[in-house]
């Protein structure tokens, strides 16, 4: 059987244990994240709705979606090996399944993908951010700033960043980017832009150093969460300016207080000082009772020894801070 008849039946059978209730979930563009519980019971996020329950799903079917991505990914799924992450073969969403014996059921979360990119026009119009958190935005982006976009779980980060690299595909269309990611999430309309994704065998970070060898103008990073961090920071400071990556942190500040983490898994030395020099601008992201709101965007102009240096722009206190 050829490999394409092999895919499409792969998909075939996925999309019918999925059935016709995610399958819809899948293709609704205000889906979030789809999850299903080991009790069976399916929940969806909608943006701007919370949770809300959308059905049940047989052990038998759930087993079969765990099992059709581990084969799409070439890998096994079973007691030796009951989580599986990767890519869902059906519209490329993130895909995290979990069988016993780490759950007393098998278990799964689906990350939608962005299908339709919110431009930052459209954040300030429904008040996510204010216009002039989006002309800073704008301003750093023109400058070659390296921005960093943190939140936590659910915030909107990329689709924030997606938001962010439409911009510079804007401001600087003749731009190279190099785009690196664990999973794909990135919408980038740039003529000349390269994808890489990190496989069991290839990590982040040497992705990281390939990628100074391919000629960059800018270098995003979907999302940093390990020692990479620190190669990122690094190119950045090395003739690769105006990138943006993404980072997994409640506010503008413990961002920073993260990338010092992060650099510690790989460096005995505090890197505050390099952090300083490296990042210029942070987009704090956070998911509130009523919506999404950019709570600040921090300018880091550096370390001076004991703090950073930083200036606000918070829709907290906007009048107070405003910069």
């Amino acid at each position: 059987m050829s490999t394409s008849s092999s895919h499409s039946r792969l998909v075939r059978k996925l999309r019918e244990a999925l059935g016709d209730v995610i399958c819809a979930a899948l293709e609704d563009n205000d889906v979030v994240e789809i999850m299903l519980n080991p009790d069976g019971r399916l929940f969806v996020e909608r943006l701007g709705e919370g949770m809300a329950r959308i059905g049940d799903l047989q052990v038998g079917a759930a087993e079969i979606i765990i099992g059709s991505v581990a084969h799409a990914l070439q890998t096994e799924a079973d007691d030796e090996q009951p989580i599986i992450s990767g890519e869902l073969p059906v519209g490329g969403h993130r895909f995290e399944g979990l069988l016993p014996p780490v759950v007393s059921a098998p278990s799964f979360t689906i990350r939608r993908r962005a299908s339709r990119l919110i431009p930052l026009a459209d954040y300030v119009s429904s008040g996510v951010m204010t216009g002039l958190q989006a002309s800073l935005i704008r301003r750093a982006i023109q400058e070659r700033l390296n921005i960093v976009v943190s939140g936590g779980t659910g915030s909107g980060k990329t689709t924030l960043a997606n938001a962010a690299i439409a911009e510079i595909v804007q401001s600087a269309p003749s731009h190279r980017l190099l785009i690196l990611e664990d999973t794909a999430e990135i919408q980038c309309a740039a003529e000349n832009a390269v994808c890489l994704h990190t496989t069991d065998s290839t990590d982040m970070a040497r992705l990281l150093k390939s990628t100074m060898r391919l000629r960059p103008d800018r270098i995003i990073v979907g999302e940093v969460r390990d020692g990479a961090a620190l190669t990122l920071l690094k190119a950045w400071n090395t003739g690769h300016p105006g990138g943006i990556t993404t980072i997994h942190a409640n506010t503008a500040h413990s961002a920073l207080r993260r990338l010092e983490q992060l650099t510690a898994e790989v460096s005995q030395q505090q890197m505050r000082e390099v952090i300083g020099e490296a990042v210029d601008l942070v987009v704090s992201i956070e998911r509130t009772a009523t919506g999404r709101r950019v709570r600040d965007v921090m300018r880091v102009t550096g370390f001076d020894g004991a703090t950073y240096e930083t200036d606000h722009n918070s829709q907290i206190d906007e009048d107070s801070h405003a910069a």
